[in-house]
């Protein structure tokens, strides 16, 4: 049976190991991908493409379509509803 240190030891080695075969495969990739650029004559543009916008609903503000008749307070009707209309007949406080 190994003792301690002497699996802390092994454990180091094994570190400095992992991280050489990491800086050289690291290496290999980046001269391949180099050498890829090179060959077919990529720019930045190309192999990284600006982010496009956004498709999709515009987000803004909705239109009120409740209101509160003794303080002016609006609802637009999405979210909770405020407690001076809930549970009362929204038809009375329509806009």
């Amino acid at each position: 049976m190994q003792t301690y240190k002497e699996l802390l030891a092994q454990r180091e080695a094994l570190e400095r190991q992992i991280a050489n075969a990491r800086a050289s495969e690291l290496s290999e990739a980046v001269s391949r991908a180099r050498g890829l650029i090179t060959e077919y004559g990529l720019t930045q543009e190309d192999v990284f493409p600006a982010r496009s916008a956004k498709t999709g609903k515009a987000k803004g503000t909705v239109a009120a379509k409740y209101r509160d008749p003794f303080t002016g307070a609006t609802w637009t009707g999405r979210g909770r509803a405020p407690l001076w209309i809930a549970g009362r007949d929204r038809t009375q406080f329509a806009i």
